[in-house]
């Protein structure tokens, strides 16, 4: 299977409304082995069906869900059956889901570290992420993969990956598959190359009918220049899809960039308060240039991605004069009560979020 020509993603892109949601967890869990783990499932589950409910009220209709590998390799039949669950009541919503299927997203190698195993979750709180030693802390080297770093898992992982993919090829369920999150983070850069070059070529060799995509996450201040790795991901995704956390400004630098494409884009994490990414000047962009959006979080729980980076801690440390604003949340749109953590907020999401339907409607 040959990469979507640009007919094709155009074609699919404009045969859906507007896509909009978030990445999602609820807010018990610890992180992804809470999410998909046996343990509590059940109990989680129903607090995922109402946060459900409170993102269609604001007017969402998608979430991006990263997998996590320990769970299929340790709970493999339970692991699906709580994966498709989770597709179940996300359509119950008429919600679709945005599968991700790899991350390069990983702590540094400390004498805390240690692989993600099955069980209780522990969690630290006042941490993004729920970690002390998070890989948002700055990296000096290459972090170690969970995963991919060792030959016997590496397999493994592919195994889980053509499964899960064969199982869903064809399941309305799945919007798209996101083959891998931030492929080079974590200043692994090159040495994913491989590992994403094959999650492409194991994917379209099973010939979903969603398109593939893994998503752009850094690029040069100064000029379009991304790494290698990015590249690759850019010119192989049948729909382009990227990450931005920075200002206004920066966010239409990099739009004007990836419009020169000739693609549908799609923004996969954004929403950054402190630092000035904002939903009251990005959401109004997205919808303007009708660029799908995926801000990061929905109910602030265990997960704590409210609170700044560790990097970020580190920055004004080194300089108090860093534009940082402490004084607000991170990520998330709403509290542990439901109610917003703005109002002004998702009144204007709600608003945007009508004008789309409408605009679909009127087609």
């Amino acid at each position: 299977m040959e990469r979507w020509s640009e007919k094709r993603a155009w074609e699919w892109y404009n045969s859906r409304p507007w896509i909009r949601g978030c990445n999602y967890m609820s807010a018990s869990c610890a992180n992804r082995v809470d999410q998909w783990q046996s343990l509590h499932f059940d109990e989680y589950l129903e607090e995922t069906e109402q946060e459900l409910k409170l993102m269609r009220e604001l007017g969402f209709n998608s979430v991006r869900l990263i997998l996590e590998f320990v769970v299929w390799q340790r709970e493999h039949d339970v692991f699906l059956e709580n994966f498709d669950k989770y597709l179940s009541l996300c359509a119950k919503y008429d919600i679709s889901c945005m599968i991700v299927l790899a991350n390069d997203c990983m702590p540094p190698k400390t004498e805390l570290w240690k692989m993600p195993d099955i069980g209780e979750q522990h969690y630290d709180i006042g941490y993004h992420g729920g970690r002390k030693h998070s890989q948002h802390g700055g990296h000096n080297c290459p972090a170690p993969h969970y995963y991919f770093d060792d030959d016997e898992l590496r397999e493994q992982y592919f195994e889980m990956v053509k499964e899960i993919v064969t199982i869903y090829k064809d399941d309305s369920r799945v919007l798209m598959w996101d083959l891998f999150n931030e492929p080079g983070n974590s200043n692994r850069e090159n040495i994913t190359m491989p590992y994403l070059s094959r999650m492409f070529e194991t994917v379209r060799n099973i010939n979903p009918s969603q398109p593939l995509t893994a998503g752009a996450w850094w690029f040069d201040q100064d000029d379009f220049h991304t790494s290698e790795v990015n590249q690759f991901a850019l010119d192989n995704s049948d729909i382009i899809t990227y990450h931005n956390y920075s200002t206004y400004e920066e966010h239409v630098r990099v739009l004007k960039y990836l419009k020169s494409l000739g693609r549908p884009i799609i923004n996969t994490e954004w929403l950054a308060r402190c630092t000035g990414n904002t939903v009251f000047e990005n959401f109004p962009l997205f919808y303007l240039e009708n660029i799908g959006c995926y801000n990061w979080g929905f109910v602030a729980g265990k997960y704590q991605t409210y609170e700044p980076y560790e990097a970020h801690w580190k920055w004004y440390k080194d300089d108090p004069r860093a534009p940082i604003d402490f004084t607000k949340w991170f990520h998330d749109l709403y509290r542990p009560s439901h109610r917003p953590y703005d109002p002004r907020e998702t009144e204007l999401i709600k608003k945007f979020c009508d004008f789309a339907d409408k605009d679909f409607e009127n087609k």
